[in-house]
């Protein structure tokens, strides 16, 4: 293949920062949707969830790994997550006191810093997240060797979706980095590996759906790139494979939507949003499809998940703009969605070695 026009690559731009937005604006309306059985308020501001604002935090802290790796050289993702998490964790007022003490013991800088801790809406409780909170307010964060806890809960899958973002404008060796490290990412507040595994998996599902143009052309493509992953139990691909067959052989069945997300499992969750996603195929029925997700038994999770796949594939402009321009986080998670694909593609503070073209890039996004 040859190299790309000037016209081509603008497109192809425009298509990558148009899905990173819509996967971004999918989830966060797919959560409000679904919390209120998609039969929100006729006028006024839909409110954002929980996990919503879990998953600004985690784009915000990518970020700011990138940033840290960058100028430092060396980066630990899954611990500036954390870091990130923690800063979510003090503007909800949890532990506040040895929050502070913990990332700012000398009391002599501003802290929590970056400009994402200064959206009110992010203060506010919006939700139950018990594992999330209970390990945060311990402030002792999971791995692997030592689970936090045993929690299956899809707030694994949620808050996780969008470090997908972080391979939609490089290399697939680059996008590979970011999906081993969503296993990681998820088990800082959920020990149980199945769900560390759905939250890899619905990385990888997102990246494809970034890079393409249908939802079951990328549940396609996903599951073969995941034939591959290191560890992954051989189950689980079959899993996807399955709920995607539903999709495309018996599509919108609330029974089988029932059945295959029963419960605010983090798999519950992957499994629900894909099939909803994936039996409402057109770039019109973005709508429809999370109007159906959200019958599900736990619809808030499962119309999550599917609007972040929707609008990973069809870009922002396909999500109803009547529901879209009354969300409250509409703007923040657009920024940020574009600010993660400059840090991507172009490093805006700089590096180590080159001088950056935007003096408020690192006060912005401190790297730590």
């Amino acid at each position: 293949m040859g190299e790309l026009t000037e016209h081509q690559e603008k497109a192809l731009r425009e298509r990558t920062e148009s899905g990173a937005r819509g996967l971004l604006l999918g989830l966060a309306l797919g959560e409000t949707l679904g919390a209120v059985g998609a039969a929100p308020a006729p006028a006024g501001t839909l409110r954002a969830g929980v996990c919503t604002q879990l998953a600004c935090f985690t784009v915000e802290g990518s970020v700011r790994a990138m940033v840290r790796g960058s100028h430092k050289g060396i980066c630990h993702p899954p611990s500036v997550l954390w870091h990130a998490y923690c800063r979510w964790s003090y503007l909800q007022g949890l532990e506040r006191e040895r929050v502070r003490e913990r990332w700012d013991p000398s009391g002599t800088k501003p802290w929590p810093d970056g400009w994402l801790a200064g959206v009110p809406a992010l203060a506010e409780r919006r939700g139950s997240a018990p594992a999330t909170v209970a390990v945060l307010s311990g402030l002792r964060q999971g791995t692997f060797e030592e689970p936090a806890n045993g929690s299956r809960g899809w707030h694994a899958v949620g808050r996780t979706l969008p470090l997908a973002l972080l391979g939609s404008a490089r290399s697939p060796r680059y996008a590979r980095f970011w999906g081993d490290r969503a296993r990681e990412v998820a088990a800082l507040t959920h020990g149980d590996a199945g769900a560390q595994w759905a939250a890899a998996c619905a990385t990888v599902l997102g990246g494809h759906c970034l890079a393409g143009d249908s939802v079951r052309g990328a549940a396609e493509s996903a599951l073969a790139a995941l034939g591959g992953a290191d560890g992954l139990p051989g189950a689980e691909p079959g899993r996807l494979a399955g709920a995607l067959g539903e999709a495309v052989g018996h599509p919108a069945q609330p029974a089988r939507l029932a059945r295959l997300a029963p419960d605010p499992t983090a798999w519950a969750a992957l499994l629900g949003g894909l099939y909803a996603a994936a039996s409402f195929p057109g770039r019109g029925e973005v709508a429809q499809a999370l109007r159906f997700a959200a019958t599900a038994p736990d619809g808030e999770s499962v119309a999550c998940v599917a609007g972040a796949l929707l609008g990973a594939v069809h870009g922002a402009q396909a999500l109803p703009v009547e529901l879209v321009s009354r969300h409250e986080l509409a703007w923040v998670l657009d920024t940020l969605a574009r600010d993660v694909l400059a840090e991507v593609t172009d490093s805006p503070g700089g590096s180590e070695y080159v001088a950056g073209r935007d003096p408020y890039w690192l006060g912005r996004y401190p790297g730590w």
